[in-house]
């Protein structure tokens, strides 16, 4: 079984809630009959709004979205259906095979299938750096950033996505996507994104551990960062 995620553009007619609507009812109803073993839909839609302070934007146009599907396999002539059915609604899209870690299962918020997730989750588009060999790179975020990650964010679900290729013409060229879910009130105080509500010298030494920790490993000109509501339709265990 392979992982795809497939990121979306969305027709800037259409507007984010009905689209939404349309990702996680009639496209995953799609990708599922097509024999997906698993459906994510994540999307920057009303219920996100708020957070919209902490959206990092690089890519041109912005990311709309994504759409991860668990499959037997994604070589191209197997894979082609689902394309096809992603494609009925985003037009314009990138596909990637990823490997998935999940350092954090979400245990806190236990998501009902087809319901949106509590809180919100934050999508990470990152681009290794020049400086870093692949090697290099990967033993910094794995081995590294991910204790630090977990130790100064309330953070309650985090997926690293590493991508082994793009599986589609002209993608946009990422290395990850990281996925992580924080509570709600994470969109618009800073404190409580980083675990430190009431202790503002918790707060500061926090941020400051995350962002040096990010900077080794990120350069921060070329990152996407996207706040999405989370709708995990069929969970690839169930």
């Amino acid at each position: 079984m392979e992982k795809v995620i497939y990121v979306l553009w969305r027709d800037a007619q259409t507007s984010p809630d009905a689209w939404r609507q349309t990702l996680r009812a009639a496209l995953a109803d799609k990708l599922l009959s097509l024999g997906a073993h698993g459906v994510q839909v994540n999307v920057a839609d009303s219920d996100v709004e708020p957070a919209t302070a902490l959206r990092q934007q690089n890519t041109q146009p912005g990311i709309a979205g994504t759409v991860s599907v668990w499959i037997d396999s994604a070589v191209a002539m197997l894979r082609q259906p689902f394309d096809d059915a992603v494609r009925a609604v985003a037009p314009h899209l990138a596909a990637y095979l990823v490997t998935e870690s999940q350092p954090i299962r979400n245990t806190r918020f236990v998501p009902r299938a087809g319901e949106r997730t509590a809180g919100f989750s934050q999508l990470a588009f990152l681009t290794r750096p020049p400086r870093l060999t692949p090697e290099a790179w990967l033993d910094v975020w794995h081995n590294h950033h991910t204790r630090v990650a977990i130790d100064t964010q309330d953070n309650f679900l985090y997926v690293q996505n590493v991508v082994v290729r793009a599986l589609t013409h002209a993608a946009p060229r990422y290395d990850a996507i990281v996925e992580e879910c924080f509570p709600a009130a994470a969109m618009t105080d800073p404190l409580a994104f980083f675990d430190a509500v009431g202790d503002e010298e918790k707060f500061q030494r926090n941020l400051q551990a995350m962002m040096e920790s990010c900077a080794r490993f990120i350069d921060f000109d070329k990152i996407d960062v996207l706040p999405t509501s989370q709708y995990i339709v069929k969970a690839v265990h169930d």
